[in-house]
């Protein structure tokens, strides 16, 4: 569940082309309409593991948004296989971020649920280590 905040003088982003992945259909439409609303390009919304590797392929986001378990699959296999093509920033979301930490010490990860001003963040601090040209 995404919490919206209101909207501080904070700087944009910029528009993003973001891949969404996730297995719930209403959680997905919340972030999906969270994203659009800051600005952003939602350019796929996948839910399952494959499903995302073949989008990530077709869509080349600038940020990938995953749920690290999937019903159909896995979020963090999805990661590894498409960063086999190239580096994708991204950040993972879940219901159990301790454990998504655990095998993922370096990434970034947000506990569900989470506020817009959290995801944010988790946004920011992802990008601030890949510059786009």
């Amino acid at each position: 569940m995404i919490v919206a905040s209101p909207r501080e003088s904070r700087p944009s982003l910029g528009p993003l082309r973001i891949m969404l992945v996730e297995d719930e259909g209403i959680i997905a439409e919340l972030l999906a309409e969270v994203l659009q609303g800051l600005g952003h390009d939602v350019c796929a919304v996948e839910g399952t593991e494959i499903g995302a590797v073949a989008s990530a392929r077709r869509c080349h986001p600038d940020l990938m948004i995953v749920d690290a378990h999937l019903a159909g699959g896995s979020g963090l296999h999805a990661v590894s296989l498409i960063l086999r093509n190239g580096y994708v920033p991204h950040l993972f979301v879940s219901g159990d971020a301790a454990r998504v930490r655990a095998l993922r010490p370096q990434s970034v990860v947000l506990q569900k649920p989470f506020r817009e001003l959290e995801l944010e963040i988790a946004m920011r601090q992802v990008l601030r280590t890949h510059r786009f040209p």
